[in-house]
């Protein structure tokens, strides 16, 4: 037989995203060439920089008490709270909430911190993560937003968001009491190419908070389960995205602004809402500073307003994490970094201690059936590194990406990826399975698994894609079983129509057989499904239309031969549609606005988007309109400029 991994499943492997979509519904199976699997070597150079001087006030034992906190000149003042049997743990007004140290220190025996405190750039090896502090920006911190749902899902009173406080400690302007923050270490593959050493160049986990478990994250199973949570226990790590340098940021700045931060914080709530396994986001802030940033790489750097989001997980450890330390030949902190996984998060899936097969194919199965939701929701996440995937199977690290508006299976956001559309949407599912055989390549090499348990787990991967894929896609139409062929071909018409992804189906769900049949007589696309088009249908309008009547025939025969009545289609279809998603040029406005100080848009827009599949009575008009046909650079196209 030939190598389990020179053979690996490849899930929509046809250069024809269509046909793969009919293909694969259908066999399920696809044969690929694999590379080799082993231990990626490093070719990164060490980096020397100068140290960084932090100053600021560190709040540690602060009374949450607002006599503490006065505004002087337009400047907070923060007292010292004298208590110091306080430090670890801060009484809001209305809930206890205690910032532990994070369980990666927790676990400095097995999971070994950098000796090396400094905050200057260099390369660290033989460690997962290095202790350093936010640095302050030495100005007046703005709060925007918060969600009360990952507050309550940590046990934060939502009113604690308007103290001054919250503002000080969530801009990283000063240290959380009880935090011992520090920055992760680790590598990836980026577009293709090994990077080496990356690790957290702008992000600082304050450390975990006791909170109660969520639906959606690493196990999302449907779109209407998201909203629930169970009261399981739970930890949870808070992550500042934007407060200043770390040993890793190497020639960057460690900073953030505003236009990249508040997109991260509606992406990361917008997908908990869709019912995508996901990062949180607790909060957004403005520094009050001014960032230099060159959005386009064209030279054209202009100061742009600073921002801090807090982004919350139960882990932040990537692909990546176990990459690096396998491309330098530690495999042992491979295998110590897998058995602290494996103890702290894959236990609850019946994972048992040493068992690295079942663990590595509970991964697979978990991204497998991430990117399925992201297929299912239209969205393009845009930069998909090794070290951007979790290795909890969760959505992470939220840049330039964008939700489909015209369906092009080459959609691709990120101005990055325009030559090759390697992370396009229609190329998702195969980078994927490409980053899982890096993975692999980690596991092997540190001989966690072999070339067959590998395989095992790839192929786990593309089952788990491919089931939850063909799912949803039976959902989204609202059949009992599903139709391979019908998709595709509903996807072609969309795709030669030049329809809204979004309002297409959710309209679909809506029109009614009477009203497919009304069209069938009279030869005609019902009006308000056709509002949805764009140019394309009128290229050769009465030969597209003459095709969407085809489709309507052979849809409605369908619909009649499995039984499924106009209200039974509907509740199956509004479950796996939404009514809303983020579009990249309603932000832009959005942003536009917060950039003046004007947050009412965003808590509509964010309140709407908090309910995407019932929302139908709260949406503006001009949040579903889509983009035009061609993507506009800055709007539609991003950078990874943040």
């Amino acid at each position: 037989m030939p190598s389990a991994l020179t053979s690996a499943r490849c899930v929509f492997r046809s250069k024809n995203y269509l046909n793969g979509i009919r293909s694969n519904m259908t066999t399920r199976t696809a044969t690929t060439t694999s590379p080799r699997l082993r231990p990626t070597a490093a070719s990164s150079q060490q980096t020397e920089g100068t140290g960084i001087t932090r100053g600021g006030v560190a709040l540690e034992g602060l009374r949450w008490n607002n006599k503490f906190a006065v505004r002087r000149r337009g400047r907070l003042v923060v007292g010292r709270e004298t208590n110091q049997q306080q430090v670890a743990r801060y009484s809001l007004a209305r809930c206890s909430f205690i910032i532990h140290h994070s369980s990666f220190t927790h676990h400095q025996e097995t999971l070994p911190a950098d000796p090396d405190t400094s905050n200057r750039t260099r390369q660290v090896e033989n460690a997962i993560f290095t202790r350093v502090d936010p640095t302050p920006t030495g100005t007046e911190p703005t709060f925007i937003i918060g969600s009360s749902s990952v507050a309550e899902l940590i046990g934060l009173d939502p009113a604690e968001f308007s103290r001054p406080e919250f503002a000080m400690i969530f801009s990283g302007n000063a240290k959380a009491p009880g935090s011992d923050p520090y920055a992760q270490c680790y590598g990836g593959h980026q577009f293709g190419h090994w990077a080496g050493q990356l690790g957290d160049g702008r992000a600082l986990s304050l450390g975990e908070v006791d909170g109660r478990g969520s639906s959606s994250s690493s196990s999302s199973s449907s779109a209407s389960s998201s909203s629930s949570s169970s009261s399981n226990s739970v930890r949870w790590e808070l992550q500042l995205k934007g407060a200043g340098m770390t040993p890793y940021s190497r020639r960057a700045d460690g900073r953030a602004v505003l236009r990249s931060s508040l997109r991260e914080y509606v992406a990361s709530e917008a997908m908990e809402a869709l019912g995508v396994p996901t990062t949180r986001a607790l909060s957004l802030v403005r520094t009050g500073a001014q960032v230099m940033r060159d959005m386009f790489y064209n030279g054209n750097a202009q100061l742009e307003p600073g921002a801090v989001a807090c982004r919350v997980a139960r882990s932040f450890v990537r692909f990546g994490s176990f990459q690096l330390p396998a491309s330098r030949g530690d495999f042992a902190l491979v295998k110590t970094l897998a058995d602290y996984i494996i103890a702290e998060y894959y236990a609850e899936d019946g994972v048992e201690a040493g068992d690295y097969a079942g663990w590595f194919g509970c991964v697979a199965r978990r991204t497998g059936e991430m990117i399925a939701e992201w297929q299912r929701v239209g969205f393009t996440h845009g930069v998909c590194n090794s070290d951007n995937f979790s290795i909890l199977g969760d959505t992470i690290d939220y840049g330039p990406y964008g939700w489909m508006e015209r369906f092009d299976p080459t959609f691709t956001p990120n101005t990055t990826d325009l030559p090759g559309r390697r992370y396009c949407y229609q190329a998702q599912p195969e980078i994927g399975q490409w980053n899982l055989l890096q993975l692999a390549r980690a596991l092997v090499g540190a001989g966690l698994l072999d070339e067959e348990t590998a395989s095992d787990g790839i192929a786990a991967y593309g089952e788990a894609l491919v089931t939850r894929y063909t799912d949803n896609m039976r959902r989204k139409m609202g059949l009992k079983e599903a139709d391979g062929e019908l998709a595709h071909k509903l996807l072609m018409l969309m795709y030669e129509s030049s329809a809204d992804y979004t309002n297409t189906f959710r309209t679909l769900g809506g029109v009614t057989v009477a009203d497919m049949e009304l069209a069938m007589e009279v030869k005609e696309v019902p009006s308000r499904l056709q509002r949805w088009f764009g140019d394309g249908f009128e290229e050769d309008r009465d030969d597209k239309e003459m095709a969407w009547i085809e489709f309507f025939r052979q849809y409605v025969a369908l619909l009649k031969k499995q039984g499924v009545t106009d209200a039974e289609r509907w509740e199956i279809q509004r479950e796996a549609n939404p009514v809303l998603v983020p579009r990249n040029h309603v932000m832009v406005e959005i942003i536009e606005e917060v950039g003046r100080g004007e947050f009412a848009g965003l808590e509509a827009y964010m309140k709407a988007l908090s309910n995407p599949y019932g929302c139908d009575d709260e949406v503006e008009e001009a949040w579903l309109e889509p983009a035009p046909s061609k993507p506009r650079l800055g709007v539609e196209l991003l950078s990874c400029s943040s």
